[in-house]
């Protein structure tokens, strides 16, 4: 399975037609939160998406919530937050938000460490990880050098040892790699990120 994957899109036109077009190569299509701007211009941000025929598995931002987010996105979508699907044999498992809390204001939709730890805490077999918000300690540093990632996230990294976690939410960042034991870990950004991943 070759995946497209990509974090904060935040409704930057050209952003969104390039993956539009990358997309066409992709058997599925990652879309890992804040795909509109502080809770507007969701539905627009799905109508720069629409030429996405693969099918895709989104997460919220702390952009969107999970509930707006289902609410907006195409047929073709799976939203994911606290569960999972299993695609072509490949199985995704999802948590959306900002997590830890940010310090953004009302607007942004956040998780407390203790909340995500209890979602994720639901996963059992993984393949492919896709969080808003980065793991601790790895593609999560900010402009000024502060670690912002999530201690619950990279213990279910740890824990559950998928294929991949792809995640975004710290924009200096973007485009980070890692490993978190066997796990290939991707701080995506809004530009075309391609993995494969086999279903055996």
């Amino acid at each position: 399975m070759k995946i497209l994957a990509f974090s904060d899109m935040h409704l930057a036109r050209a952003r969104a037609t390039d993956l539009v077009v990358a997309s066409a190569e992709a058997d599925l299509v990652v879309g890992a939160g804040d795909f509109c701007n502080a809770r507007q211009g969701l539905a627009e941000a799905m109508e720069l998406l629409s030429g996405i025929t693969a099918p895709m598995v989104m997460v919220a931002g702390n952009a969107e919530s999970a509930d707006e987010l289902r609410a907006a996105a195409p047929a073709n979508a799976h939203v994911l937050h606290g569960d999972g699907v299993t695609i072509d044999g490949v199985t995704f498992w999802g948590l959306g938000g900002g997590v830890p809390e940010t310090p953004f204001g009302a607007w942004s939709w956040d998780l407390s460490e203790a909340a995500a730890e209890a979602l994720l805490a639901q996963a059992v077999e993984v393949d492919v990880l896709v969080t808003h918000s980065p793991p601790k300690g790895l593609g999560d540093l900010t402009s000024t050098g502060l670690s912002v990632g999530s201690t619950a996230i990279r213990a279910a990294i740890e824990r559950l040892q998928p294929r991949f976690a792809l995640f975004g939410h710290v924009h200096e960042a973007w485009g980070a790699r890692g490993q978190i034991g066997q796990t290939a870990c991707a701080n995506l950004g809004p530009t075309a990120n391609f993995f494969e991943v086999s279903n055996d």
